[in-house]
């Protein structure tokens, strides 16, 4: 159903920031725990012995975080309230050996990662952004937000069959950006990261890098009800998950009955398999430290995840208006309509009817719509951190999010009032 409110446009405004500021998962990390740090929170390491005081600590690692607060009375077999996401969104990422060239053109090497609509990066400006690994063994993040790069169409002319039957990329020939003119230099894309950096090129012995691009979000629309902008999958999720965790720390702790948890995870986009993505063993590791730290047993472990509840938060597709057919006709998700309930009965999303009931009751406590998505059956469903975090560590989990246009585009469509919805639902779920 459609809401028919409108809302005060902070929380969006705050959203486009926060895609700005975090054009790599690296940088969303860094961002999200900045925000967290103004909130209270500190960072705790994982090298180092835990205690079990009370109040906001968080993880990082790589381009995952994992963020807790502990109540003043919370017992070690206090269940947890999380809500999962995750910081990577499917792009470009520069090759060991980036430094390529053809024809007078200097080029960059890339790969693709995730499943990228590859048309969606042609013809953008882009920029650089990821981190460097210096020889100390230490990273620096870089953000060159400025037209560096730029991946070029081949021109209709040259292609007169790319408008009647489609255009058709070749992965590894297409979709290799320019960068200037002149030979190839070996060498030449590092150095110049370096110089950005302020750093000397031969401490740099690695890097983790990735265009991006620089055109900002913006509200799209005659009344502008709509958002258009980079990363939406999943760093809207990221940033609500954030603001929410936030929110309820600064709430009295004898209003908070569970441990409010937000776990960010990396590289859901290629299968979540590594040690920074939700199907390695972050999130469990740092569960069961926190009971432990609190003077738990593992009985007190036990009991503490099975009355644990997780909300995995992820876009989802909106109607097309111009696909209707694509979607089932009974659920036809829209912009501004609240976030979405993922149903799937072959578990390639986690929800089950007790699992909507939690959800039902956050929404209805924060006062916000809700809405149901469901595959066309005649279609493959896509899947998230859900099933994942449900069968790794035994927690019941709900798979939601906010419906989405242009899903893995460069640049995806949402309504401008859904990422305000999102974040007062996961207030209230987190608040219990």
């Amino acid at each position: 159903m459609s809401s028919p409110l409108r809302f005060d446009r902070g929380h969006t405004d705050d959203l486009m920031a926060f895609l700005m500021a975090s054009p790599s998962p690296y940088h969303a990390v860094a961002t999200a725990a900045a925000r967290l740090e103004k909130a209270g929170f500190r960072q705790v390491e994982e090298t180092d012995a835990w205690d079990g005081s009370k109040g906001g600590k968080y993880v990082l690692r790589g381009g995952a975080i994992v963020a807790w607060y502990v109540p003043e009375g919370a017992d070690a077999h206090t269940p947890f309230r999380i809500v999962g996401a995750h910081t990577d969104s499917p792009n470009l990422r520069v090759k060991p050996l980036p430094d390529t060239g053809a024809q007078g053109w200097r080029q960059v090497a890339v790969e693709i990662y995730g499943g990228t609509l590859l048309n969606t990066w042609l013809d953008r400006d882009l920029g650089l952004a990821g981190r460097i690994s210096l020889r100390d063994g230490t990273h620096r993040l870089v953000n060159i937000d400025r037209p560096l790069l730029r991946v070029p169409q081949l021109a209709v002319h040259l292609d007169r069959s790319a408008n009647p039957d489609g255009l058709k990329l070749d992965r590894q020939k297409h979709m290799q950006p320019i960068w200037g003119l002149g030979e190839v230099e070996e060498g030449d894309l590092i150095r110049f990261v370096a110089e950005e950096a302020g750093v000397d090129p031969a401490e740099i012995t690695g890097w983790d890098l990735m265009p991006h691009p620089v055109e900002p979000p913006a509200y799209l629309g005659r009344d502008r009800e709509l958002l258009a902008g980079p990363r939406m999958d999943n760093l809207l999720s990221v940033h609500a998950a954030t603001a929410a965790l936030a929110a309820v720390a600064g709430q009295p702790d004898d209003e908070i009955p569970y441990i409010p948890v937000l776990a960010a995870f990396d590289h859901e986009e290629n299968g979540s398999q590594s040690d920074t993505g939700a199907d390695g063993p972050l999130l469990g590791t740092v569960l069961e430290r926190s009971v432990f730290a609190r003077g738990g047993s593992y009985e007190d472990r036990a009991r503490a995840f099975a009355g644990t509840v997780c909300l995995s938060s992820d876009t989802g597709h909106a109607v097309h208006p111009n696909y209707a057919e694509r979607h089932d006709p009974t659920h036809h998700p829209v912009a501004n309509g609240g976030p979405i309930l993922k149903v799937n009965v072959n578990m390639r999303y986690a929800t089950d009817g007790g699992g909507r009931a939690v959800f039902a009751a956050a929404c209805e406590k924060a006062g916000v719509p809700w809405q149901t998505f469901v595959s066309n059956n005649s279609m493959p469903c896509g899947t998230t951190i859900g099933p994942i975090t449900a069968a790794r560590h035994g927690i019941r989990t709900v798979d939601i999010g906010v419906a989405i246009l242009s899903m893995h585009s460069a640049r995806e469509l949402c309504g401008a009032d859904d990422p305000y919805l999102l974040a007062n639902a996961l207030t209230a779920f987190l608040a219990g």
